[in-house]
């Protein structure tokens, strides 16, 4: 009886301290809800105060009181009651006491040193001057961006700022702070550098660790005297995993680095940071604005969202789509007074004085042979989309078409069958092939002898996996970066290329992945392998580099392939960049027209191609590294020259006139009449006539890998187109044939046929003539027989799936599922084992994927087997059960 007593009052004390605490956290809510709704008056008045354009946004508010009412009457226009004239007359007394408050908040504070626990080292004036300006906003009830230009150490003015409550108005937390998972290890550290008092968490983990976090250290309801953190540092998925435990909170500030996370307002990410109770909020972010003004407006309704409540209102209002150029003046005009109590931004020029410069150079690079066919068979390919309108044509078709020829730009191993597989695969080959490849391999080789340290940015992982290979090559010792990065790599990385003994040279990243939040400012060079569709991404990019803590002056090397789809891409990237002189302190605008259009992506994909169907030798020069940087220095000027002109004319022109990507050689393709009769011309000029004679011409892949095989990679001139009658067929490697017998063979006929033809103008084909002997053709025909012809892709990926779906141990089934001769699967299978681990790119891979289907068969016999087990003995349990029955 006294256990059981015991159980209950311990029971009935886990129910009451559980009660407490939601009693307390109810209390901390209402308490913060009556503290914002005590400042929104003064809040609107400061906003009023600040542009009478607020009056339009506010009054929207205003007007839910209805109209045409008298000062004191109710709806029906009676006198109000005792009760009411008493609630009124203390409202009036609390608008008093807010307007005496109102008056002491416009007195505002100035700081002229750092708070006393910022230990770590000294503050920059402009970072005094960001932290007095966030406390002013703090103290106006005004939600703020801080968007200073990326590495002018927005992270350490935050940290001051709750380190500037802290000290003075003896406000502790709880603060969170939201940032993307590669910055979350460095917010920690800063936390702890920077201001040891405050006392920071790191709320990430499994789903163990995350529960055993709230319930240990995070502890919702506690009374602040008993609160155990001061600030809780997370991610963007966690808060969205642990949205429950985080809404207990009644938040002090929220702040959220990279926040263009939240410029859609219907994302998922940005409806749960809504729901989050919080005094302040304050957004941390480089790139304020990087598409269109919509984003302005979701950014402000999360700023203010009882003024800003209307997206719609605030489209129609700021509609740049008129033709009035005083009108659009006007409203970018508003657009500065809307943005100027909310936004503080500067620049590295402006304000870090002590920052070496950075300096962008564009090197313009050729194609290699192997590309330049590959580019004129991927726009051959397409022909009726290059040569026809954009009308019939799908956006998607376009996207692919632009997507497949940077990929070509980028390195054509990224296509399957480009590389061949029997050359080394850390051969010349790999550097050869790409132009891109030749001028880094000479670019690296220059660096690494003056001792710099260079990031390497690209789009594409795959890429990342080629420049690996090219870094073992050369032996450069380096790091890599990618969105597949575990949070542990990824930090053991950083801290490995940046610390003071370290020996490695470069350092790999994806764009992406790689461009938020990360401080390598050990590294002095850039290198752009390719550019991003977003401008802001590739300065990101720059930034990892260019911040607080470079010494040396940074060089960037925005690498383009010459008359490709490339170059255009650039040229749209300047006009983006182009608006920063609209809104450059308060944030950046983009274009009326965010996305590409289809005939956008339609010049982008005609651009260069007279250039590529000239010829299909090889473009790449043999020039001296130096002479390349001067040429790039020097079209990098002019290029500059040439936005500076542009820039003289209409702010909001956006088209650049022959700049654009809906205007090339005079056309100005967004014109309908123009564009027509721009394609008609085009369809009867040299392009139309190249492309007609490609479609003629074009050589089978594997002649092109035959050539770079004779060659032994090395470039060779174009080789003459020979008789179908004399070509191999293509090798694929699931094919499982003799490529490099098959090849000698056939560079043998190739050269006594080359020989007979010298002589002989017309010389006869095969079966009337033969270029082998007699042992060499009977040996060419067993080699071609022994390979598996009739197997094409589709068939063999079915082979792979179909094995890990009935295990390597049931080829019947996967004959049957086949529908082909148990005997010719039982063959295919045989060779499969024997050399496919020699010749296949992927086997790895493919046994991986077949194990884990057989792991997952193996499970399900166990279940079975057991369930089988449970069964028995159940039915075993029943017949000797005996059942007694009462009768009644």
């Amino acid at each position: 009886m006294e256990a059981k007593r015991l159980k209950q009052e311990s029971r009935q004390q886990e129910v009451n301290e559980r009660d407490e605490l939601k009693a307390e956290e109810k209390r901390q809510k209402e308490a913060l809800a009556d503290k914002r709704s005590a400042i929104a008056s003064a809040r609107l008045k400061y906003l009023l105060s600040q542009s009478d354009i607020f009056a339009h946004f506010s009054g929207r508010v205003q007007k839910k009181n209805k109209p045409g009412l008298a000062f004191g009457a109710d709806e029906n226009g009676f006198a109000d009651s005792e009760a009411k004239k008493e609630k009124k007359r203390k409202k009036e007394k609390a608008s008093e006491d807010i307007d005496e408050m109102d008056s002491s908040r416009h007195v505002g504070v100035r700081l002229t040193q750092q708070p006393s626990v910022i230990k770590f080292g000294t503050m920059r004036a402009y970072q005094l001057e960001g932290l007095t300006w966030m406390v002013n906003l703090a103290h106006q009830g005004i939600n703020g961006i801080l968007a200073d230009e990326m590495g002018l150490g927005k992270t350490l003015q935050t940290i001051s700022v709750l380190a500037y409550f802290l000290e003075f108005e003896n406000i502790s937390g709880p603060h969170i702070v939201l940032v993307p998972k590669s910055t979350l290890s460095n917010w920690l550290s800063e936390f702890e550098r920077w201001c040891p008092s405050l006392r920071a968490v790191k709320f990430h983990g499994n789903k163990e660790e995350r529960l055993r976090c709230v319930h240990d250290v995070l502890c919702p309801g506690l009374p602040d005297d008993k609160r155990k953190f001061d600030v809780c540092v997370t991610t963007f998925e966690m808060c969205l995993k642990e949205k429950t435990a985080l809404c207990k909170f009644a938040w002090r500030y929220l702040i959220i680095d990279e926040a263009h996370r939240i410029k859609n307002e219907s994302s998922q990410f940005s409806t749960v940071v809504r729901m989050l109770d919080t005094e302040h909020r304050l957004l941390l972010t480089g790139t304020p604005l990087q598409n269109n003004l919509h984003e302005l407006w979701a950014l402000l309704n999360f700023l203010l969202p009882d003024v800003f409540a209307s997206s719609q209102e605030f489209d129609d209002w700021f509609n740049l789509d008129v033709d009035d150029d005083e009108a659009k003046k006007q409203m970018i005009s508003q657009l500065h007074k809307i943005l100027r109590p909310f936004m503080l931004r500067r620049l590295k020029a402006d304000v870090e004085k002590s920052l070496p410069p950075k300096k962008e150079t564009l090197l313009f690079i050729g194609m290699s042979e192997m590309q330049k066919v590959l580019y004129k068979s991927l726009l051959l390919r397409d022909l009726n989309t290059v040569m026809g309108g954009a009308g019939g044509v799908s956006r998607s078709a376009l996207q692919n078409i632009v997507m497949q020829l940077r990929k070509c730009c980028g390195h054509p191993y990224l296509f399957e069958g480009q590389e061949d597989r029997s050359l080394d695969p850390l051969g010349e080959h790999v550097v050869h092939n790409c132009g891109k490849m030749v001028l880094m391999d000479k670019l690296l080789k220059k660096l690494k002898q003056r001792g710099s340290r260079v990031l390497i940015f690209t789009q594409m992982t795959r890429v990342l996996d080629i420049m690996e290979d090219f870094c073992r090559m050369r032996q450069y010792e380096y790091c890599r970066i990618d969105g597949q990065t575990s949070y542990e790599v990824r930090e053991s990385s950083i801290d490995e290329f940046n610390h003071p003994e370290s020996s490695k040279f470069l350092f790999l990243l994806s764009t992406r992945a790689g461009g938020l939040g990360i401080n390598l400012y050990t590294a002095d060079v850039v290198i752009l392998y390719d550019s991003d569709w977003n401008p802001q991404a590739d300065l990101q990019a720059q930034d990892r580099a260019h911040r607080i803590g470079q010494k040396k002056e940074v060089n960037v090397y925005r690498l383009v392939t010459t008359d490709s789809v490339e170059e255009n891409i650039i040229e749209r990237a300047q006009q983006k960049l182009k608006l920063d002189a609209m809104v450059v302190q308060q944030g950046r605008l983009q274009e009326k027209q965010a996305k590409l259009t289809k005939n956008d992506m339609l010049e982008m994909i005609r651009f260069g191609a007279d250039q590529v169907f000239r010829t299909t030798d090889s473009t790449i020069t043999d020039e001296d590294i130096d002479a390349i940087l001067a040429k790039g220095e020097q079209r990098t000027e002019e290029m500059k020259q040439k936005m500076q002109v542009h820039d003289k004319g209409d702010m909001l022109d956006f088209k650049l006139d022959g700049g654009g990507c809906q205007n090339h050689d005079g056309i100005d393709y967004s014109n309908e009449k123009e564009r027509q009769e721009e394609l008609k011309r085009l369809a009867d000029a040299e392009l139309a006539r190249q492309m007609a004679e490609g479609m003629g011409k074009r050589e089978r892949r594997t002649v092109i890998r035959h050539s770079l095989v004779s060659s032994g990679g090395k470039h060779r001139t174009k080789q003459k187109q020979l008789p179908k009658a004399l070509r191999l067929p293509r090798l694929e490697e699931w094919q499982f044939y003799n490529r490099k017998r098959l090849i000698e063979l056939h560079e043998i006929e190739c050269a006594n046929y080359e020989q007979v033809k010298a002589e002989t103008e017309k010389p006869p084909l095969p079966p009337h003539a033969q270029y082998l002997t007699e042992e060499e053709l009977e040996e060419k025909e067993r080699l071609l027989r022994e390979g598996f012809s009739d197997w094409n892709k589709p068939q063999f990926f079915l082979f792979i799936k179909l094995l890990a779906r009935y295990g390597r141990g049931n080829i019947e089934a996967v004959a049957l599922e086949m529908m082909k001769p148990l005997e010719d699967i039982e063959k295919y299978w045989k060779v499969f084992l024997a050399r496919g681990q020699d010749e296949l790119s992927d086997w790895h891979k493919i046994m991986k994927s077949i194990e884990k289907g057989e792991s997952k068969l193996l499970e399900i016999e166990r279940l079975t087997e057991e369930t089988a087990r449970k069964v028995r003995v159940v039915r075993s349990l029943l017949k000797r059960k005996t059942v007694y029955y009462c009768a009644w």
